[in-house]
């Protein structure tokens, strides 16, 4: 007994500094962002600039953080649901023919400028939430797609052949083999939509949707420097943010 309590002694520092170590990244960047949000002064401070605009006092920096994470969250969520029913669909037997227009269709999607899938969308949708929230979930349809396609189409067929071997149907080798094992690939495809749509919300703002870009494009029509850098830093670190805990996500799903 006291050898095993001393390995587990032993032990107990080197995962305590692993843990500290894996989860220091996401928790400084966290910190970062929080305080970009609610003490934006010390950065201004810091570098040595200070905003002239009046939307500084019109629109305090954390509700425009909390639309752009809504914004993000929500177009995000739906392209993951909508992505994997599609990406499953593509490659089942049934739905071979329907997968090349499903690629080309998302390729087309991702291709198209948002500005100009905003600009589509407004005389349609109108101002505010929908046309931006339409070109995100659209932008962020693609990567979840097809890695969807190809972490599935990547599980080796012996593994595929040995669920069906047991008396597996069809949807039980889907959701319990294949979508398991191709989970890394599609946490991969939406770490990227989701990285991706944080910076391109910003665009919203020109179309009165809120958000982080809305000093980002007041600075830029006053030439205010320091306005510019209050909707862009909490940006940069909130996709930091979601890059670094979507890819300890992906690293779970695979050792798993």
């Amino acid at each position: 007994m006291s050898a095993l309590d001393g390995a587990v002694t032993s032990a107990r520092p080197g995962g305590m500094r692993r843990v500290l170590r894996d989860w220091l990244p996401p928790l400084l960047l966290a910190a970062g962002f929080c305080l970009a949000v609610l003490r934006f002064d010390l950065f201004e401070a810091a570098l040595g600039v200070r905003s002239k605009g009046l939307l500084v006092a019109r629109f305090p920096l954390w509700e425009l953080a909390g639309q752009h994470l809504v914004l993000v969250g929500v177009s995000s969520g739906l392209s993951l649901l909508v992505a994997l029913g599609l990406g499953m669909t593509a490659v089942q037997p049934f739905g071979a023919g329907i997968r090349p227009l499903l690629v080309a269709a998302g390729s087309f999607a991702e291709t198209f400028p948002s500005a100009a899938i905003l600009a589509l969308a407004v005389p349609f949708l109108g101002y505010g939430f929908e046309p931006t929230f339409l070109a995100l979930f659209l932008y962020g349809m693609l990567p979840v797609l097809h890695n969807t396609i190809a972490g599935i189409e990547a599980v080796p067929a012996v593994t595929v052949d040995a669920a069906r071997g047991v008396g597996m149907s069809p949807a039980q080798v889907l959701l319990r083999v294949q979508l398991p094992l191709a989970a890394p690939v599609i946490v991969a495809g939406l770490r990227t939509s989701v990285v991706v749509n944080v910076g391109a919300a910003t665009l919203g703002a020109a179309v009165g949707a809120g958000g982080l870009g809305m000093p980002i494009i007041s600075g830029i029509r006053s030439f205010d420097t320091a306005l510019v850098l209050r909707g862009s830093i909490p940006v940069a670190l909130l996709a930091l943010l979601a890059d670094s805990l979507l890819r300890r996500l992906e690293r779970r799903t695979a050792r798993r």
